[in-house]
């Protein structure tokens, strides 16, 4: 899409702000230990599983005609497969008209537990496959993590009841497995696969192992645009963490947006309204389902979200990209710093194109 038509398009959908994605961290609890954890879960959470009451309640205060079709609640945690009720809660969130699905990390994910779940209606499913086996269950600090993912892609990949895709977290040690993990993908019958990078946040904040250098991002980049270009049965895309200067939309189907706050909220463990889990809960949360009307929040508050002129600071201050980008996702904008996090575009400028 042209840039000018992308930015109406965007303003028009800010403007507007219809909420259809929610998600709710229901579990702080996790069987694994993963090196780039942004929630830092563990086994013994700290803090309890939101009864699903609780949840139900904030639910219940969106409107029934202020429920776009295409409206969907993402369970995430921790790993949403240790809480009991799992099927209870899918239930009920269909009963209400919603569609769900989840975020796991795969390791309960069986045949049992896939007809359980498409049976309480789920309707979509993101498991992570973080490199092949030894770099897979470092990053995610268990042994068995991988052939354990690997069975639930296999499982849900042929399902044509839901949208299913796999996420990988490219970090230094992954990077050159890619086409070996695209192989294999494939080969399982997956149909989408979404690469991403991580923001120095949570336990990855001070882990050398998880960032890549500007050329390896670049190198990126252009291993997502050439599985692009030769198509396939898969599809491959980046996420929507940041602005990408030249590889707008040649790693993914549209120009990039962060749409947290304008179509996404969280209901966070604690009951804290947000926008992603990922963005600085402290910093942007806008308010509690057990104080505030859920819907009413998210009618009159996230202005940080949809008016964006507060991150104009630092290295965003005089950056031409600024209409295109607008400080690139929220969830860069991590803790006390007035600076963004880091800037994707800029990697793409430190390394020219092949051939220059």
């Amino acid at each position: 899409m042209n840039p000018f038509l992308f930015r109406l398009f965007r303003a028009n959908e800010t403007s507007v702000h219809e909420l259809n994605y929610l998600f709710w961290e229901c579990t702080t609890r996790c069987n694994l230990h993963c090196r780039h954890c942004g929630s830092d879960c563990s086994v013994l959470s700290r803090e309890k599983d939101m009864p699903l009451e609780d949840f139900l309640r904030a639910l219940d205060t969106i409107p029934k005609d202020h429920r776009p079709a295409d409206f969907s609640v993402v369970l995430t945690g921790g790993e949403p497969l240790l809480r009991p009720d799992l099927e209870t809660v899918g239930r009920e969130i269909r009963k209400r008209g919603f569609g769900w699905g989840m975020v796991s990390n795969g390791w309960f994910y069986d045949e049992e537990m896939h007809g359980r779940l498409m049976a309480a209606g789920m309707g979509a499913l993101t498991v992570s496959l973080d490199g092949l086996e030894a770099s897979h269950d470092w990053m995610r600090g268990r042994s068995g993590s991988f052939s354990r993912a690997l069975r639930a892609i296999g499982i849900f990949a042929r399902e044509p009841r839901i949208n299913a895709d796999v996420v990988t977290c490219v970090n230094k040690r992954n990077l050159s497995e890619l086409p070996e993990i695209h192989r294999i993908l494939t080969d399982l019958g997956l149909k989408q696969w979404r690469l991403f990078t991580i923001i120095p946040i949570g336990r990855a904040a001070s882990d050398p192992d998880m960032h890549l250098t500007d050329e390896e991002f670049v190198s990126l980049m252009e291993f997502i645009r050439t599985k692009r270009e030769e198509g396939g049965p898969m599809k491959v895309t980046f996420s929507c963490e940041g602005y990408l200067g030249r590889y707008e939309e040649k790693v993914r189907d549209i120009r990039y947006f962060c749409r947290a706050g304008i179509n996404i909220a969280s209901i966070l463990i604690d009951g804290r309204i947000c926008a992603c889990p990922n963005i600085d809960r402290d910093r942007f949360s806008q308010g509690s389902i057990y104080g505030d009307n859920f819907y009413e929040v998210w009618e009159n508050r996230f202005e940080a979200f949809r008016k964006r002129d507060w991150a104009r600071t630092g290295i965003c201050a005089g950056c031409k990209e600024w209409r295109n980008c607008l400080g690139n996702g929220m969830h860069n904008w991590h803790g006390p710093s007035e600076d963004v996090l880091q800037c994707h575009y800029r990697k793409t400028v430190a390394v020219p194109p092949a051939g220059e």
